[in-house]
């Protein structure tokens, strides 16, 4: 087997951050399975309570895996627990009584539903559980120094392809085309050196589309 690295920086969106050998059939871009780590950040929750900052979002209702019940912040169970797949992904969707939820004097911070109830969709255990762990890692400083080696990474792999286009190879072979990286390298090298010499900053990574959306969504 050959030797990889202990721990992978991306972007953002993995499949699902999940220990290894957690799901009976785990997917290759899973953390752990090759003895990886992914240092990356966990998906920010989209639903209307979490995006308004108010209300209860789906951290404020507790989840017994072993019960297949939800507890809501008042207290109350839920009544429906059904796992299902949701593009190509399993989940669970936990549905709480119209008896239940009709009633309640806090609904309208729990839920604007039409049939008067709210339901909420979780990951599998293993992925639910590792992705509570992940949240609350990402928030600590030593996540956030480990985080930000990517930023120089990033940058160096987007002015490469910015100025030397490194994403197409100009000639036939392997050899041309290695030969064509060194030169790629050295001239990014020497235009790095003139940027420090004369105190010119590089321009920042570049922020994608999908990335200022979800920015925007969560503002």
């Amino acid at each position: 087997m050959g030797c990889g690295p202990s721990r992978g920086f991306v972007s953002g969106r993995p499949a699902a951050a999940i220990p290894a050998g957690a799901p009976p059939h785990p997917r290759p871009r899973e953390p752990g399975l090759f003895g990886v780590t992914l240092i990356t950040p966990v998906p920010a929750d989209h639903s209307p309570q979490a995006r308004a900052g108010a209300g209860f979002d789906r951290t404020r209702f507790t989840i017994d895996f072993d019960r297949e019940q939800a507890t809501c912040p008042q207290g109350q169970t839920s009544s429906t627990w059904n796992p299902a797949t949701q593009r190509g992904t399993d989940t669970i969707v936990i549905t709480f009584a119209t008896a239940t939820c009709g009633p309640c004097p806090v609904r309208e911070q729990c839920t604007t539903s039409r049939t008067r109830r709210r339901q909420i969709t979780v990951h599998p255990r293993a992925v639910h559980e590792a992705q509570r762990a992940a949240r609350a890692d990402q928030e600590t400083k030593d996540w956030q120094a480990k985080y930000a080696l990517r930023a120089g990474v990033e940058g160096t792999i987007r002015q490469g392809i910015a100025v030397t286009d490194l994403r197409h190879a100009r000639y036939r072979g392997l050899a041309k085309t290695h030969l064509q990286h060194v030169f790629s390298a050295v001239a990014l090298n020497l235009i790095r050196l003139d940027a420090w010499w004369n105190g010119h900053p590089l321009d920042r990574t570049r922020t994608s589309h999908l990335t200022r959306l979800e920015h925007a969504l969560a503002a």
